[in-house]
């Protein structure tokens, strides 16, 4: 009597098929991300294209981010120097107690208003807190959304060079950081000028680009 497998031997599996992966996803457009998206930019003359097909977006010009900066400055700024000025005012007004005379020195017991003087270095020191809060919460936004509110005002926004995608958060700050490099004789600002990408050093170093967006 035999058997038809050997004793500690196994019948053979029945020829497996070849795994054929996941599905393969087309590579996303390249452009800035919003919901809904945005329709393709038209390519860039004298710009690369894509390995992968689709068109580069449209690069925003020097003049658009620098009038996006200065906006931004504008915002964040001004308030806050507003409020500096009153805290100052009210710090002067404070010591108009004490009596000068024409050499420059106090005469005889000087009493400032140390409330009046209290609430002026108060509001300075809110509106530096203010001047440091609008800074962060653009940068904030511009890691979210690729835009400040000068960049959103001018239809420009900055993006990952690799994928067109916002930065997030901290490579936005490193980038904002970044920027002491180009402020070295004012050349990494102008570089943009005669840049390929219109990159400042900034830039080249965080590896983004700034777009215009529709």
């Amino acid at each position: 009597m035999t058997h038809p497998n050997p004793p500690g031997s196994y019948p053979p599996y029945p020829p497996q098929q070849p795994y054929p992966g996941p599905p393969q996803q087309p590579p996303a457009a390249y452009g800035y991300p919003a919901p809904g998206g945005y329709p393709g930019y038209p390519g860039y003359p004298g710009y690369p294209q894509s390995p992968y097909g689709y068109q580069q977006p449209v690069l925003a010009g020097w003049w658009s981010r620098v009038g996006a900066v200065l906006l931004d400055s504008l915002i964040c700024s001004v308030i806050p120097m507003i409020v500096v000025i009153v805290g100052a005012v009210m710090i002067g007004k404070s010591q108009q107690d004490c009596p000068i005379d024409s050499y420059g020195y106090e005469q005889g017991f000087c009493r400032p208003h140390r409330g009046q003087e209290v609430l002026g270095f108060g509001l300075m020191l809110v509106a530096f807190l203010a001047w440091l809060g609008l800074g962060l919460w653009m940068c904030y936004r511009q890691g979210r959304t690729g835009q400040t509110l000068g960049k959103k005002a001018l239809g420009i926004a900055v993006v990952r060079e690799r994928d067109g995608q916002p930065l997030g958060f901290g490579p936005t700050f490193v980038r904002y950081l970044a920027h002491a490099v180009d402020g070295f004789l004012y050349l990494g600002y102008l570089w943009p000028l005669w840049d390929a990408k219109n990159q400042t050093f900034a830039d080249k170093m965080c590896g983004t680009l700034s777009i215009r967006v529709q």
